[in-house]
């Protein structure tokens, strides 16, 4: 695994009160409500359009319509997380989710209308139509850029691109900042901040098959991990039901708004066969509809279903969803006549960092908000559309709780170290990074995936334990970094869904079917214990605990 030393170079670090790592909806978000109080500094790793939020496509869900109200928005809601979501929460999400999206609507944002009144789509388990959409199938990329320009008018954010966060600096239990990577010079320096907001979004590239942008490595999981932070739900991984399925192409997300205007699922016989699994059809809750589609590959022995909306008007479909029709397109699918591959493909963590209704963590100092974060409003099951409103709902919320933290530690002076006192040695390349990444992708979608069972995960559990040994030493960038965080937060789910010895919404156990077993509303917590002394030592300790104390450990 070791080749070579890479030199350590420390940089000056830029100062800022509030530190932002993430500049997704929730980060930006953040960051917006940041300014009004202090100096906030935006970190990204790459360019900070390359988020997951950009490619969003169905929409946002609200209640902002004639025959919908915050009451139903929260029963749906809580319906689709199959009793695990913090009821609190989402009251919060419903709640405030109006006011957040009319705020965007006066920053500019361009939702699509009918005449005069906005143009609400419906998606599956939904009883209301309450999607707002932009350009079709272009919300998030509206949202970010709404949000971004907002961000760019405000004197008192700084931007720092293409600089990887590498761990959280923890000082007397507090958060106080962040050792950062300048990922072109190789740079070094430690960033201080009187609070620091988590917005670094999912994990889904843990899987062989995913709709995630290339950077969702589960960083922020995991240097809240090493840090000391609790992370929670981190079983339930939730699989969309429709990507496109080509041999020469990656998975790109089909909108669950397809089937919503009325597209219909396929086996490879050309059988519609979602009304044998539930009575929505192809309108069912998404953990439903992915596993009907995972039993009809297996029951036909192929690689894919079909996504069919050739009965629809060809105009509408390409008013409708003109991405979706141009990508397609590109791969020589004229979806106006041709049925789609689909498979189902890792989508969204509704596990992460566990964070109360304020964005605040078990860790003083330390706020999270969007995928990173397990705020409790999704539980078992993720709503589709909830999460760009989280992201505005809750990178709002704890930018607010982080400005009155920072007050009660301002004025307070905490030497920090150095980046030579962080770094455990020398820092080293990893042999054959991009090898171990296919391989745990590899192990994560066979072992850990849609279908799980004890005798999978017992495996997936002893192979991750070994990879996690033998990159638990400092590496020199952001490739074996990745990598590293990779690992680690794989390896958290792959606990944490042993624990889980029932199933219920998207964690599936095929041994354990039922969901009634006892314990099965209980939340699963994965820990370290992290010792920070100058250098960073740690003894990992995972545990999963119901609500009423600790379960058993590992590791």
């Amino acid at each position: 695994m070791r080749r070579g030393a890479i030199p350590l170079r420390a940089a000056r670090a830029p100062e800022a009160e509030f530190l932002v790592i993430g500049s997704g909806v929730a980060g930006l978000r953040a960051a917006i409500e940041l300014s009004r109080y202090g100096r906030a500094l935006m970190l990204t790793k790459g360019h900070p359009l390359e988020s997951s939020s950009i490619y969003a496509q169905g929409g946002v869900a609200v209640a902002l319509s004639e025959e919908d109200d915050v009451a139903i928005h929260l029963t749906d809601t809580v319906k689709a997380g199959r009793g695990l979501c913090r009821q609190e929460a989402v009251r919060v999400l419903v709640g405030e989710g109006p006011d957040r999206i009319q705020e965007l609507i006066a920053w500019g944002a361009r939702f699509d209308k009918v005449g005069e009144k906005f143009a609400f789509a419906k998606e599956a388990a939904h009883s209301r139509s309450r999607i707002l959409r932009a350009r079709g199938d272009a919300t998030g990329n509206e949202m970010v850029r709404v949000l971004m320009a907002q961000a760019r008018r405000q004197k008192r954010i700084q931007w720092l691109e293409r600089h990887f966060t590498v761990d959280l600096v923890v000082v007397g239990g507090v958060c106080r900042g962040a050792l950062v990577l300048d990922e072109g010079t190789g740079n070094r320096a430690v960033i201080p901040a009187s609070a620091v907001l988590l917005a670094t979004g999912g994990a889904g590239q843990m899987y062989a098959r995913t709709t995630n942008p290339p950077n969702a490595t589960g960083d922020g999981m995991a240097m809240a991990f090493r840090a000391g932070a609790v992370l929670e739900d981190m079983e339930f991984v939730q699989f969309h039901p429709t990507a496109l399925y080509l041999p020469s192409s990656p998975p790109f997300l089909l909108s669950e708004a397809i089937r919503g205007e009325g597209g219909q699922l396929r086996n490879i016989k050309g059988e519609p066969f979602m009304r044998r699994y539930h009575q929505a059809g192809a309108l069912a809750p998404r953990d439903i509809v992915a596993r009907a589609i995972w039993s009809e590959m297996a029951a036909t022995r192929s690689r894919h279903v079909y996504l069919d909306v050739t009965h629809l008007d060809a105009d509408f479909v390409k008013r409708r969803f003109p991405t979706i029709y141009s990508t397609c397109l590109r791969y020589d699918i004229d979806i106006t006549e041709e049925w789609i591959p689909v498979s189902p493909s890792a989508h969204y963590l509704m596990g992460g960092v566990k964070t109360d209704t304020d964005g605040a963590t078990s860790l003083p100092g330390l706020f999270a908000a969007g995928e990173v974060a397990c705020s409790g409003v999704h539980g078992a099951n993720r709503l589709a559309s909830n999460s760009l409103l989280e992201g505005l709902v809750f990178g709002a919320r704890a930018a607010q709780a982080a400005t009155r933290f920072a007050g009660h530690v301002a004025g307070s002076v905490v030497p920090l170290p150095s980046p030579w006192d962080l770094a455990e040695g020398p820092l080293e390349a990893m042999e054959d990074a991009d090898k171990l990444r296919s391989s745990l992708r590899r192990l994560m979608w066979g072992k850990v995936g849609l279908v799980r069972t004890r005798e999978s995960l017992v495996s997936a559990v002893a192979q991750l334990s070994r990879w996690e040994r033998a990159v638990a030493r400092p590496f020199g960038t952001r490739r074996d970094l990745e990598v590293k965080n990779m690992v680690q937060v794989a390896h958290c789910i792959a606990e944490a869904a042993l624990w889980r010895e029932n199933s219920v919404g998207a964690h599936y156990r095929a041994d354990c079917p039922n969901k009634q077993r006892p314990g099965w509303n209980q939340h699963s917590r994965v820990e370290a214990d992290v010792l920070l002394s100058g250098l960073e030592r740690s003894r990992i300790r995972r545990a999963a605990a119901g609500s009423g104390g600790k379960g058993q450990s590992a590791g």
